[in-house]
């Protein structure tokens, strides 16, 4: 991804005040990675519980479409389709800002998706609670929110689902018993165990915000939004405060 954010900023020599080592940089990205995933698996429950459809895990979409226009029950399949094609049209947006000129992508990109999150707790407030206005909102918030970070370090990391990360601790960890070479090792800290742990922190921190969402959705309803609300808006600060340091 070639987006002008904080953390490659980082890198900027030019600057002429901060220069991260590579370590350091890829250690902020690990902890921006897990808060996005932790995020995604909140908000991925919350539509679950909320709507019975899933806004950030589109394989579990696309087989309960499926299954579910086998069966007839074709107002299920089409909560799902609708997710499906508004995710792709996050990661579309996205990935339009992310190769564009604009500065600070992150930061726009996580005041979108929180900005989106109020809306959904004014929907339902309104009224819309039949779920086809905030199942499409979040899931066009997801899919941008997917494109905010691609890699932490040398390592591609997929944020709003886990298939793909479970996979990678299997591969990472069969490296490391085989003491395989790393081609593209950022230094001597960047190791296949070092990758499997940062894979399982990414899915750790998915799995704690489903849990979170469990817990509080059924109670508060989507007054729980404001979790991640307040997380994005800390992140965008942190982006903007990093920003005029480096």
């Amino acid at each position: 991804m070639t987006t002008d954010t904080f953390l490659e900023r980082a890198h900027d020599s030019r600057s002429g005040k901060v220069h991260l080592s590579s370590e350091k940089v890829a250690e902020i990205q690990q902890w921006l990675a897990v808060s996005l995933a932790m995020i995604a698996g909140f908000l991925d429950a919350y539509g679950f519980i909320t709507y019975d459809t899933y806004v950030s895990f589109m394989s579990g979409n696309t087989t309960h479409a499926g299954y579910g226009l086998g069966q007839g029950s074709y107002w299920a399949a089409a909560h799902c389709a609708l997710a499906i094609v508004f995710f792709v049209g996050g990661s579309f947006a996205g990935a339009l800002l992310a190769h564009s000129g604009v500065r600070r992508i992150q930061r726009m990109v996580f005041g979108l998706v929180a900005a989106s999150l109020a809306l959904v707790i004014g929907f339902t407030q309104l009224g819309f609670s039949s779920g086809w206005v905030p199942i499409a909102v979040l899931s066009l918030a997801m899919g941008a929110m997917n494109t905010a970070l691609s890699r932490v370090g040398a390592q591609f990391v997929s944020l709003t689902f886990v298939t793909g990360t479970l996979s990678r601790i299997g591969v990472q960890l069969a490296l490391a018993a085989r003491r395989a070479p790393l081609p593209d090792s950022q230094g001597s800290w960047d190791t296949h165990l070092y990758r499997a742990l940062l894979a399982t922190g990414i899915w750790a921190g998915f799995l704690i915000g489903a849990l979170l969402s469990g817990m509080t959705t059924p109670r508060f309803g989507a007054w729980v939004l404001l979790f991640p609300i307040l997380i994005l808006s800390g992140l965008a600060a942190l982006d903007r405060t990093t920003s005029a340091a480096v």
